[in-house]
């Protein structure tokens, strides 16, 4: 093997299509997941949360780390309740901080680790409807930006920022030919991104290919955050 990658949120299909990548160039990857196991990962726990105490204990080192959660919870902001803002901000943020401090020990063992977290594009550019996840995504990435700081120059901390993706999360959204038409029209580049696209943009910021970019918030998203056509 020639490195190790700690995989939370292990089932989804970003994230297993991730692991398809790097595994296929000799990497093992650890996966943690609240689901079942979905793919063949090298070693895989099914735990009940991303809360501290449910995060199995690990002595070997660890070369990337990243944290796939996430909600799509789109409403209008006066129908959101405060508690759905907070589970929003525990599951894609706060689970975050908890992988991190628990794994950190383990970053710390190599000589080059890095971190890679998922933002959205709704962070950064105002939509409609997303009030409670570009709230817990903005988050992440100043998260992002403070751990880069802190942890220079031994370990790597980056997010990639998608737009709307073609996977299970999303489904409701592009679960039928209308659907995904009018996704793909909202898009500068006229398409909806695929699981394989940002496996390809995550798998290059984990490695070394990506040696030298750190507190980054890299946009895949097909412009969707920068242009107006």
């Amino acid at each position: 093997m020639k490195n190790t990658y700690l995989f939370a949120g292990a089932s989804s299909l970003m994230a297993i299509k991730t692991a398809e990548l790097l595994q296929s160039q000799g990497h093992k990857i650890i996966g943690l997941s609240t689901k079942d196991k979905k793919h063949n990962y090298d070693v895989f726990y099914k735990i009940e949360n991303y809360e501290t105490i449910n995060l199995p204990s690990l002595s070997e080192a660890i070369n990337g780390l990243i944290y796939f959660p996430g909600t799509i919870n789109l409403k209008p902001f006066h129908r959101l309740t405060s508690q759905e803002f907070k589970t929003d901000y525990e599951i894609n943020s706060l689970g975050a901080v908890n992988c991190i401090q628990q794994y950190l020990p383990n970053l710390k063992k190599t000589d080059k680790g890095s971190i890679v977290l998922i933002s959205s594009v709704a962070a950064q550019m105002g939509m409609p409807f997303h009030a409670s996840i570009a709230m817990a995504k903005g988050a992440i990435e100043g998260l992002t930006k403070a751990l880069a700081a802190e942890l220079a120059p031994t370990i790597r901390v980056n997010a990639i920022a998608p737009s709307l993706t073609a996977t299970p999360l999303s489904e409701k959204f592009t679960n039928t030919a209308e659907k995904m038409d009018a996704s793909e029209k909202r898009n500068p580049l006229k398409k909806v991104g695929s699981a394989e696209e940002l496996a390809q943009t995550i798998s290059f910021l984990l490695t070394e290919n990506a040696a030298w970019i750190t507190g980054q918030i890299l946009a895949v998203d097909g412009g969707m955050g920068t242009l107006k056509l």
